[in-house]
């Protein structure tokens, strides 16, 4: 068990999606009191949604200490050599998969507050919200 700490601990990866899922978690109540919809399923279909990724992580963190599987083949030698990657296990690639998915829907938070946002990147967004949600509407833009 102090072994898995420790590697959760040290691992920027997991660090970083912390920090995500904690940035996204403010950014939607921040939004839900800025619209006056508070709505308990969606949330707790999130909080759900966000425990499942610190447990899947946590999981995957203890297979990648058993196991020393290392992706790094996958990835171009350009982006090994930028990033500096030693290693690169399956709770690593999961995490940043997440980060990926926190950092979309920090985005769409960003958004939906009013925050400001890159008008390339907000023109994007409002048109993925508006083609797959229902959380923006025509006159809204």
């Amino acid at each position: 068990m102090n072994i898995t700490i420790s590697f959760l601990s040290k691992n920027i990866f997991i660090k970083l999606v912390m920090l995500a899922i904690t940035f996204d978690t403010l950014l939607g109540c921040l939004r839900a009191i800025k619209t006056h919809k508070f709505n308990s399923s969606f949330g707790i279909n999130g909080g759900i949604r966000k425990i499942a990724m610190i447990a899947c992580i946590f999981f995957l963190s203890i297979v990648d200490i058993l196991t020393q599987f290392n992706f790094l083949f996958i990835l171009p030698q350009e982006y090994i050599n930028f990033f500096r990657f030693q290693h690169l296990g399956i709770s690593e690639f999961f995490s940043m998969l997440f980060i990926f998915y926190e950092s979309i829907s920090i985005l769409k938070n960003m958004y939906l507050c009013g925050l400001p946002v890159p008008k390339n990147i907000q023109n994007k967004m409002y048109n993925l919200l508006y083609t797959i949600t229902d959380e923006v509407k025509i006159e809204d833009r």
